[in-house]
């Protein structure tokens, strides 16, 4: 089943490296979302197998996030 991977970081520097850090791991980019509905809390939304979570987990964890949330599609 996908699930839908949300990583919130403080700054839009941090949100874009982890976007440009999954494409460059081999996720499609058609699968990755930098969302800047609020500037001050910028969000990379990744779609990714429930099976292969752990990989997109671990780069979104590089970038410092603030929060990460998981939820089923």
């Amino acid at each position: 089943m996908p699930r839908t991977l949300t990583a919130t970081y403080s700054d839009t520097a941090a949100a874009r490296n982890a976007q440009e850090d999954l494409i460059a791991s081999g996720i499609p980019s058609e699968k990755v979302f930098l969302e800047r509905d609020t500037p001050d809390l910028p969000r990379v939304k990744v779609i990714t197998p429930a099976e292969t979570e752990r990989e997109p987990r671990e780069i979104l964890g590089r970038h410092d996030p603030v929060e990460i949330t998981a939820s089923d599609l």
